[in-house]
């Protein structure tokens, strides 16, 4: 077992990841004194798989489980689903002490944190990621949020997990497509962060899509410890150098956005194309080596990522690009890669030089 501290003063948690892990959830909860009546916020899919082996670690540590199933996928992270949630945990809600769980993927974690963040201005959660991606991002640092229709993630909060659980023995029936869209996030915080971890996939990366037990132990281990250690230095994404875990981001969130967050481009897939085009805009913009950003490609595409983006028209493309987030008192904002293992953020990008990486790794 790894147990990783996210040190955030009185907001400090563990972040436990464990083959297994899932039988720990009534501990951990308890041992924390959360409450005593536990809304699961899951989905059909992963409550059918593994359920029951949650409820029976809560059952065994004495809590009431109420259960709330939203849709299986970013579908969930609407408005709609927000009120419906808020709603229905609101009638549970009698003479209770509700902690909520969020158990599933990113959209879950998303959805389920932001909830916790506002139902009566705050009740505690801890997250049990159970897809790839989630485990080694989404669910750590406290980031919440629902799309809204112009953008993803513009409503949402900063607020903390008492726990994260990662259980890799879920990961075993995780579908291939899924497992390539976790190992994306996986690559990023080799090139912002980790040398070692980027060599160590281009050697291994078949090893952790096929659920090696080894590799995917140092895998999502690794990867939780870098992003809890940016989280520790900067938790409210206001120093710049959370930052950095944006890499990809900025076009990737604008190919989610323009293809309407649909399964054309899961997260982790539109985020390897915009890591491909931030390493192209780097090497135009002289601040990394050609043959460092085709070491990055080349990566991506030997984990049957996309490296080009197909099926969405330019301008669909760039209009979602312009609306985006991270567009800081009107001037762009990427996180660049200046190397393997270390990024620099750059603010005010000439408009032609995107406009000519976004071209090229666009399929004609």
């Amino acid at each position: 077992m790894a147990k990783i501290r996210l040190f955030l003063k009185e907001r400090s948690y563990d972040i436990i990841v464990r083959e297994g892990a899932l039988a720990d959830c009534g501990k951990v909860a308890a041992r924390l004194g959360l409450g005593t009546d536990a809304v699961v916020v899951s989905n059909k899919t992963v409550w059918a798989l593994h359920g029951s082996r949650l409820r029976r670690a809560l059952k065994r540590a004495g809590f009431k489980i109420h259960l709330e199933l939203v849709p299986d996928s970013e579908r969930a992270k609407s408005i709609a689903s927000l009120a419906r949630l808020l709603r229905n945990i609101s009638l549970f809600d009698k003479r209770k002490r509700p902690f909520i769980v969020a158990f599933g993927g990113g959209v879950v974690g998303d959805l389920a944190g932001f909830t916790a963040a506002i139902y009566k201005r705050g009740v505690p959660y801890i997250q049990v990621p159970t897809t790839l991606l989630a485990q080694v991002d989404a669910a750590i640092g406290g980031k919440t949020a629902v799309d809204l229709p112009v953008a993803k993630n513009l409503a949402g909060a900063f607020y903390q997990p008492r726990a994260v659980i990662s259980d890799t023995s879920v990961l075993k029936t995780l579908p291939a497509r899924h497992m390539r869209n976790g190992l994306a996030e996986i690559i990023k915080y080799g090139v912002i962060s980790d040398r070692r971890l980027f060599s160590y996939l281009e050697k291994n990366h078949a090893k952790v899509l096929k659920g090696d037990r080894n590799a995917l132990a140092f895998a999502v281990t690794r990867s939780s410890a870098i992003k809890a250690a940016y989280v520790e230095k900067d938790e409210y994404d206001s120093q710049g150098v959370r930052a950095a875990l944006n890499y990809g981001h900025t076009i990737g969130h604008a190919i989610e956005a323009a293809s309407g967050y649909s399964s054309r481009y899961y997260h982790g897939e539109a985020v390897a194309a915009g890591m491909v085009v931030a390493a192209r805009l780097a090497v135009m913009l002289r601040s990394m080596k050609r043959s460092d950003s085709t070491r990055v490609e080349r990566l991506i595409r030997a984990c049957s990522l996309p490296a080009r983006i197909r099926g969405l028209s330019y301008a669909r493309l760039y209009r979602a690009y312009v609306r985006d987030k991270k567009f800081i008192h009107g001037k762009n904002r990427f996180v660049l890669p200046a190397r393997i293992g270390a990024v620099r953020i750059a603010e005010g990008v000439s408009d032609n030089v995107v406009k000519e990486a976004i071209a090229s790794c666009s399929a004609r």
